[in-house]
C-alpha cells in the first residue's frame, strides 16, 4: 500500500514538473541551460498529447508506411489540389478524408454516453495506437465520379492464414470503405448486406487498393460495389456488392 501511494505521489510530482516545463515554454524570456533545453525538447517530442488536445488524424503518413503505401497516398493526395494555368491553387477531383479514433456519442436506447464511456470508446479500426500493427489506411473520395479509393496496409495483428490477412479483417475494411462512401452519398446509413467473393489472399504487410463505386440509389437503399486489388492493379483480391439503408438518429437512439 505504501509503495502504491509512493508511486502515485511521484506521478503527481512528474505532472507538476511537466506543468512547470510547459509554463517555461510559454515564457520566451525564461533562461534555460543547454542541458535543460535538450530535456524540454525531448519531453515535448515524446509527450505531445500532454500539451495539445488536438486529436490525432490517423490518415496521415507515419513511420510504418511502406513505399507502396506512400506512393499511392501521394498519387491521390496530389490530386486533392491542382494548379491552374495561371499558377493558382484550386480544389482537385479528389478529397482526403481525415480519420480519428472516436465517432459515437450516443448509446442504444437513447441514453447519452457518460464522459467515462466516451473517453474509453474507440473506433474499431483505430483502437490500436501502435503504428503499423493493424489497420493502416487512408480514404479519398471523388464526388464528381461518385467513387471512393482507400489505400490499405495490413499489419501483423491481422493475420489469419499463416502470413496472410484474416478474411474478417478484409471484410472490416470493405465495410469501412463502402459504408463511408454510402454515407457521403446518402447521409447516415447502416449496412444491410455485404456479399464478398474472396479471389486471392492478401499477404501480411502488403499494400492494397480498395475502390468503391455507386451502382444505384432506390429510396432509402444505396447499392455500392467494391474491389480490392494489389497496389499496381495486377491482381484481384476480392469483389464485393453492398447494400446500405438510410437511417435517422432515432434509429440509433431507439435501437431500431
Amino acid at each position: 500500500m505504501a509503495r502504491s501511494l509512493g508511486r502515485i505521489c511521484k506521478g503527481f510530482q512528474c505532472l507538476g514538473s511537466l506543468s512547470s516545463i510547459q509554463t517555461q515554454l510559454r515564457q520566451p524570456s525564461t533562461s534555460v541551460s543547454v542541458r535543460g533545453t535538450t530535456f524540454v525538447r525531448t519531453m515535448v517530442q515524446a509527450l505531445p498529447s500532454l500539451f495539445s488536445s488536438k486529436p490525432r488524424d490517423f490518415s496521415l503518413p507515419n513511420s510504418s508506411w511502406g513505399s507502396e503505401m506512400m506512393r499511392l497516398y501521394e498519387h491521390y493526395n496530389s490530386q486533392c489540389e491542382v494548379e491552374t494555368e495561371g499558377g493558382e491553387k484550386q480544389e482537385g477531383p479528389w478529397r482526403r478524408l481525415p480519420s480519428y479514433n472516436r465517432l459515437l456519442k450516443y448509446a442504444t436506447g437513447g441514453v447519452y454516453l457518460s464522459k467515462i464511456i466516451q473517453s474509453k470508446a474507440r473506433l474499431f479500426t483505430r483502437n490500436i495506437r501502435d503504428p503499423g500493427a493493424a489497420f493502416e489506411y487512408v480514404l479519398f473520395v471523388n464526388s464528381e465520379e461518385q467513387k471512393c479509393a482507400c489505400v490499405f496496409q495490413a499489419g501483423h495483428l491481422l493475420e489469419g492464414p499463416p502470413g496472410h490477412v484474416h478474411g474478417g479483417a478484409i471484410a472490416t475494411m470493405i465495410d469501412t470503405v463502402t459504408g463511408t462512401h454510402a454515407t457521403i452519398l446518402s447521409g447516415p446509413v447502416m449496412t444491410a448486406n455485404l456479399n464478398i467473393n474472396y479471389r486471392s489472399p492478401i499477404p501480411l504487410g502488403s499494400t492494397v487498393l480498395l475502390e468503391s463505386f455507386l451502382d444505384k440509389k432506390e429510396g432509402r437503399k444505396t447499392f455500392i460495389s467494391c474491389k480490392v486489388t494489389s497496389s499496381n492493379g495486377s491482381k484481384l483480391h476480392t469483389e464485393t456488392t453492398a447494400l446500405f439503408l438510410s437511417i435517422n438518429f432515432s434509429h440509433l437512439l431507439l435501437g431500431e
